[in-house]
């Protein structure tokens, strides 16, 4: 990811993401991610058959990295997992929405100007009278 997406002001939506996550990686739906204690929603991801069951196995979040094709059993590199506290899944069966408890202090793989993994990945707002994204975690 580049630096300017992530941390740059600039609005650009990637409306052909689910097309490109479909097209490399048949078979997922989405999940939502929620911070069991602050009820916060802090990432949306993917899981296929394979990362739901292993997710159910292992009793923490994993997801299926669109990007890499591969699983991604979150925090096995950042140390910042999540510990899966309640499983819903919604009314058409197309979406599960994890519940979960950080373990390891961060949520995002993102970096705050200390230097801390943030605490969710929605850590801008969008200014809907400048067009522009506002940083709401220094």
């Amino acid at each position: 990811m580049s630096k300017e997406l992530e941390e740059g002001n600039q609005l650009q939506l990637d409306y052909n993401k689910l097309e490109k996550a479909v097209s490399s990686s048949p078979g997922i739906i989405p999940v939502a991610v929620q911070d069991a204690d602050t009820q916060e929603v802090v990432l949306v991801a993917y899981v296929n058959e394979l990362a739901f069951r292993k997710s159910l196995e292992v009793g923490e979040a994993v997801f299926w990295s669109t990007s890499r094709n591969e699983l991604w059993h979150k925090g096995m590199e950042s140390g910042n997992s999540f510990e899966l506290v309640d499983v819903r899944v919604n009314c058409e069966q197309n979406s599960v929405l994890y519940v979960v408890r950080p373990k390891g202090g961060g949520m995002c793989h993102t970096k705050n100007q200390d230097g801390k993994s943030r605490k969710g990945c929605y850590y801008r707002r969008l200014n809907r009278e400048t067009g522009q994204l506002e940083n709401t975690e220094p």
